[in-house]
């Protein structure tokens, strides 16, 4: 699995023009998934993002988890994270998950991290078109990858 983690002020998702997440402080995450994915990539994941300490507090700029400042989340599907360019200049998703699979963990991440920091996580919709709009906070963008661990 592959995230991308942005801190953001605020940030929704449109569908067809109409609202179907929005938040204000918190974090919007991105997330692609493979084929090889798993369960204990679900768990490891979604406990990194719940304890990651990006947000500020009087002592630092990077101090406190989305659970301490009881931000919100907006999780977003983005089979694009794994785009190939390794050829030519179209991108190829031959390494992005299967739809059924890619869906079924994704509902999976989504209720995993719903435990984690026991907040109700908003979506976009799996596989739609969707305009999401933000306001990067800080700007703080942190990439994640399940088989780096970096």
């Amino acid at each position: 699995m592959r995230v991308t983690i942005q801190r953001v002020s605020e940030a929704s998702v449109r569908i067809n023009d109409v609202v179907v997440a929005e938040i204000e402080r918190g974090i919007l995450v991105l997330v692609g998934i493979k084929n090889e994915d798993t369960f204990e990539d679900i768990n490891w994941l979604t406990s990194k993002i719940s304890k990651l300490r990006i947000f500020p507090d009087e002592k630092a700029p990077m101090n406190k988890s989305i659970i301490d400042v009881n931000g919100d989340i907006i999780v977003v599907s983005q089979f694009t994270l794994f785009a190939s360019t390794k050829k030519g200049n179209r991108p190829s998703f031959l390494f992005s998950g299967e739809p059924d699979f890619s869906k079924k963990m994704y509902f999976k991440f989504v209720n995993d991290l719903e435990m984690k920091t026991g907040k109700k996580v908003k979506t976009g919709r799996f596989g739609a078109d969707m305009k999401v709009s933000l306001i990067n906070d800080g700007p703080v963008t942190i990439n994640i990858d399940t088989k780096n661990k970096e």
